[in-house]
């Protein structure tokens, strides 16, 4: 392959709340087996990557240790590999990442010691498949200088929380804003982009030095008449984890037999060594995702349930996500929630939340009636 990739993974969304005060967003759980810092991984091995980095930052203990070998994803091959990097100090460095520009800033030896011509850089943060071979190709026929993925943003979608871009006739960037107040367009990037190796060396290093520190804002949006760059339209199922509701409606999206079948087995993981899950005598599960080393004793309807995650008699669970090692006692009701780790739910606890705002356990909450 002629790239190689970079997943930002460091970031953290203020509007994911209490689910990520102990992880990244990148680290979130997704779909009962998998992380969502796997789609994009998998997307660049499947695409014949064999050296990718992932940049970490914020809360980045689960992260590091959900990447410590690189086998799972077949990126244990002398010529590539995985690279987890991270903030550090030295006599030239003090700071964290200042942004995400900053963050490819202070690993530019990564990229100056790679040959390959391209870079595919993917937020760590959405859930999507997509084959990059047909953007760099895409890529090479425009004579671009940069290539930006995008989607059509359906009506029932919030625009306002991506970037939303326009384009002229020959499918050139004409405008990119961050977030807009009065989106212009229904064209919403996807946070794939793709751009010569050594043309990111270069105007990283330029803006860095203006004090600039933004990917998007300050190099992609700031230089859209300077440089040529092209939109790649994606049709595929695409969601980011950036909020509450985005992250409970993927994972519920996941209870369909073909979103299900168009991650697996093409999206890989770090595997769990667990027993496979146990429904008792009184287990009523309809329409439900579970996880290895999962005991169930109560019913489960439209969830996502990942490993070991015990449910009480007379437990009564509907369109959650329950995450692992949590425990529900007996006679709980759960609807409407996002459970997160090794919560304990006493006997008779109730959550309640609703489809447009779910309720969210906090990790390691103890919660009694």
């Amino acid at each position: 392959m002629r790239a190689l990739g970079i997943v930002l993974a460091g970031g953290k969304s203020g509007r994911m709340g209490a689910l990520v005060r102990n992880r990244a967003t990148s680290a979130l759980p997704v779909g009962s087996c998998y992380r969502a810092v796997d789609f994009p991984i998998s997307n660049m091995t499947n695409s014949g990557m064999n050296k990718i980095a992932v940049i970490t930052q914020y809360n980045s203990r689960s992260l590091h240790d959900h990447l410590s070998s690189p086998k799972w994803w077949d990126l244990g091959s002398k010529q590539g590999g995985l690279f987890v990097l991270s903030p550090y100090l030295s006599i030239d460095n003090s700071q964290w990442f200042r942004g995400t520009a900053d963050s490819i800033y202070q690993n530019l030896t990564f990229l100056r010691r790679s040959k390959e011509p391209y870079v595919v850089i993917s937020s760590g943060d959405c859930v999507y498949k997509m084959d990059y071979t047909d953007m760099i190709a895409y890529h090479e026929r425009k004579g671009a200088d940069i290539t930006i993925g995008y989607r059509r943003v359906p009506d029932n979608e919030d625009i306002t929380q991506y970037g939303v871009i326009e384009m002229d006739e020959n499918d050139r960037i004409t405008d990119l804003e961050e977030k807009p107040l009065e989106p212009q367009s229904d064209l919403a990037s996807i946070g794939v982009y793709v751009i010569k190796r050594e043309l990111l060396i270069e105007k990283i290093e330029e803006i860095v030095l203006e004090g600039r520190y933004d990917l998007v804002r300050d190099l992609f949006s700031r230089y859209r008449k300077v440089l040529k760059i092209y939109g790649y339209r994606f049709e595929g199922y695409w969601r980011n984890v950036g909020t509450v509701s985005s992250y409970f409606d993927c994972n519920m999206d996941f209870l369909s037999k073909e979103i299900r079948e168009t991650f697996a087995p093409y999206t890989k993981t770090k595997p769990k060594d667990e027993p496979p899950a146990k429904y008792n005598a009184n287990a009523k599960v309809v329409n439900a995702l579970v996880g290895n080393g999962a005991i169930l004793n109560g019913s489960a309807k439209n969830c996502v349930i990942f490993r070991k995650v015990f449910t009480g008699d007379g437990s009564v669970i509907s369109d959650s996500i329950i995450m692992e090692g949590t425990r529900i006692g007996n006679n709980c009701v759960v609807e409407y929630a996002i459970i997160d780790k090794d919560v304990n739910l006493h006997d008779g606890v109730r959550v309640i939340g609703t489809a447009e705002k779910p309720a969210v356990i906090t990790k390691g909450t103890e919660v009694s009636v």
